[in-house]
């Protein structure tokens, strides 16, 4: 029989018992519902069944609701409580801490009570006797309590990297809580930390993952953790410190040979097979040493064509730039200058959404022998950029105006002028696909 249905009375019923974890918020013990169809008219329970799944994911919709309202509701008044102890000039301590501590502390509290004549007042009860527990979360919440802790650390973040920040985090809670189980998280020891580790360590082994990749996994979930144990007062210890994996190797995209990137990725109808503005994208990474994200995102404001030195600026615009050395201006020359006078608004199929480009691009080069090995990608084109400006003698410091790097020291002037940037860009220009002249 399908789940959660039964006979009775001719009719098929739902029937579900209330799950342990939210019994303290629906008493009814069991959950009814007719589904008002007949055994009759449907002995095998295909159209029951339907009228089930409805009622039991709204039912489980109700339930979370609760456990949200009730979580939320105990922080709250652990918090009110904490409040009014400081207010009564005390620190807040739990009753079982309290029980613990001298017979003087609590008489003192009680004495309190008594002389201020709040005896009758639940909320300074609450407060001096410790009768708000701290409230605890299960593992699978870590990311909504997280997400609740830490609204003012997006603001900055567009659409689609909030969509990327959140599925990050919410995988590994996921990951996290089939390894270790659904535990409170005031029950997390290093000994699941070390699971988890050890889960992704295996996965490195038998799977080839890249322990970077790993470590990135571990590095969210670590810093989820850290950050509710500072702000919830969760009072853990610092589970996965020494836990990372070795061996972590940063593999970079490997460069296009310049000569490469003009005779076959430039050469006259070699992208026909993309859309334009993947097409043109790539120009602008070529002659620009832009990151992909960074072009998909140009619009009307950041391209200026009409200056007497054509250019665009990276500026935040609605998202968060990769590091505070991201805001530059960079000199239109080659095939970027030309791509960008055909588009001069920019490139809205792929506005926020540059791994949909980088997706798209690099199964066409792949597919159309446009990279040498699968190393090189479209991000190989700024790596190319790179290597050009060193050729060319380029400073250092001039390079890293120009990447965008994060160079780590303190920053002095305003830095090199279009003029000198030109300068060098002019000398490692493309010449632009015929189709752009």
């Amino acid at each position: 029989m399908p789940d959660f249905l039964t006979r009775r009375n001719g009719t098929w019923h739902f029937a579900r018992r209330v799950p342990t974890e939210f019994a303290h918020l629906d008493r009814r013990g069991v959950v009814r519902h007719s589904t008002k169809i007949r055994i009759a008219s449907d002995r095998a329970a295909v159209r029951a069944s339907r009228v089930a799944e409805k009622f039991n994911s709204s039912l489980e919709q109700q339930w979370r609701a609760l456990a949200d309202r009730d979580s939320s509701e105990g922080l709250n008044s652990y918090n009110e409580a904490r409040k009014r102890a400081r207010e009564l000039g005390f620190d807040y301590l739990e009753n079982a801490q309290l029980v613990a501590a001298p017979a003087a502390d609590r008489l003192e509290r009680l004495e309190t009570l008594v002389a201020k004549d709040l005896v009758n007042d639940k909320g300074a009860r609450d407060a001096l006797l410790g009768l708000r527990k701290k409230p605890a979360f299960k593992v699978s919440k870590i990311f909504e309590e997280y997400e609740a802790e830490t609204k003012d650390q997006v603001l900055d973040l567009s659409p689609n990297q909030l969509r990327i920040w959140r599925n990050a985090r919410k995988r590994v809670v996921k990951c996290f809580a089939s390894v270790v189980n659904d535990k409170l998280i005031t029950e997390l020891t290093v000994d699941d930390a070390i699971d988890f580790r050890n889960f992704w360590r295996d996965r490195v082994v038998q799977e080839r993952i890249a322990a970077k990749s790993a470590n990135r996994e571990i590095g969210q979930l670590s810093g989820m953790i850290k950050e509710l144990n500072v702000l919830r007062r969760l009072g853990l210890p610092d589970l996965f410190k020494g836990l990372r994996l070795k061996g972590e190797v940063d593999k970079e995209p490997t460069p296009y040979e310049t000569k490469f990137i003009q005779d076959c990725i430039l050469a006259n109808g070699a992208l026909d097979g993309l859309n334009e503005d993947a097409r043109y994208i790539i120009y602008v990474v070529a002659d620009t040493g832009l990151r992909p994200s960074e072009v998909v995102n140009l619009n009307r404001k950041t391209i200026h064509l009409n200056s007497k030195i054509p250019y665009v600026s990276v500026l935040p615009d609605g998202r968060r730039l990769k590091t505070d050395d991201s805001l530059r201006e960079i000199p239109l020359v080659g095939a970027a200058l030309a791509a960008l006078k055909k588009k001069p608004d920019g490139f809205p199929k792929y506005r926020d959404n540059s791994s949909t480009f980088s997706a798209t691009a690099n199964k066409f080069l792949l597919e159309n022998g446009l990279r040498p090995t699968e190393d090189h990608t479209v991000y190989s084109l700024r790596h190319s950029f790179k290597d050009r400006l060193i050729a060319a003698e380029a400073q250092d410091s001039w390079i890293d105006s120009l990447m965008g790097h994060d160079t780590y020291r303190p920053k002095y002037g305003k830095g090199p002028s279009l003029q000198l940037k030109l300068k060098y860009l002019q000398r490692i220009a493309f010449r632009p696909p015929p189709s752009l002249r």
